[in-house]
């Protein structure tokens, strides 16, 4: 009997090389179960900083530090054997210059075994970017809504209208050139979004902006209906497990009150019935 191959996972350049084809399938994950879960059906498990929002309470980003983001990427590492990991370096790990971003990407890197960092910004994102690939760490971007500059841009809305296509363009190009492997464009219009895809030789993940990048994501407690306290326009719910959480827990609730669970069946007997 022949033994199994052992299953390949993908890297960096495998999901360059995926430019054109088959479209990339990227979700969120934050913990183990959901990561093997991801690991099953995905290219790509996005490490997001929006667990700050989703896991912890927080109300943005803003708030995530490097020590969570480690935490939660040791985890979803554990949980897979296929899907490549991209951990998203927090706010205030990198803006301050390229060296003082490549000692945080390395930390994320070595401590949590994830193969590639995420970090937002265009152009004046370049040369970090440049400095930690010609160091040996892969880059996905981020242009368009960068939600780490939510309070300087004005909120969570669409980028790329009223004239700023061209920026985005010519950041989803800076960032190309400065070696990412990846590009995320969030909330574009969704005809720019078709062109920067058509401009560039590297895959772009979209996230709001239309069905024709080379790939998606979506925080995956938004699309399984976990995460209910917005709902973005791009999201699709493909289930309502909060409203089923909700129920379950209302019905444990009642029958804990009225003393009908634990039922016999779920208790132990003080003396064991004799075996026949």
């Amino acid at each position: 009997m022949s033994a199994t191959a052992p299953v390949k996972p993908v890297l960096p350049a495998d999901i360059r090389a995926r430019k054109g084809g088959t479209p990339l399938v990227v979700l969120t994950s934050y913990t183990t179960p959901m990561a093997r879960l991801v690991d099953a059906h995905c290219d790509i498990a996005l490490v997001g900083d929006s667990v700050g929002m989703v896991l912890h309470g927080l109300p943005s980003t803003l708030g995530v530090t490097m020590e969570m983001m480690i935490l939660h990427g040791r985890a979803v590492t554990r949980g897979l054997t296929k899907a490549m990991a991209v951990i998203d370096m927090p706010f205030g790990s990198y803006e301050e210059g390229p060296e003082h971003a490549f000692r945080n990407a390395a930390r994320l890197v070595a401590e949590t075994g994830a193969p590639a960092v995420k970090l937002e910004g265009g152009t004046h994102m370049a040369e970090t970017i440049a400095f930690l690939t010609a160091r040996g760490i892969p880059v996905m971007a981020h242009v368009g809504l960068t939600p780490q500059s939510v309070n300087t841009i004005g909120g969570y809305k669409v980028v790329g209208r009223d004239g700023e296509g061209d920026k985005v363009m010519a950041d989803a190009l800076a960032v190309e050139e400065a070696g990412a492997f990846s590009v995320v464009l969030e909330k574009v219009p969704e005809g720019l979004a078709s062109r920067i895809t058509q401009s560039l030789d590297i895959p772009t993940i979209g996230i709001g902006a239309g069905v024709r990048c080379d790939g998606q994501v979506l925080v995956i407690d938004d699309m399984l209906g976990m995460f209910t306290e917005f709902r973005p326009k791009f999201v699709k719910r493909y289930a309502d497990l909060g409203q089923q959480a909700d129920r379950a827990i209302a019905a444990y609730a009642e029958e804990v009150r009225a003393r009908s669970f634990p039922a016999p069946e779920h208790a132990f007997p003080d003396v064991l019935k004799a075996k026949p």
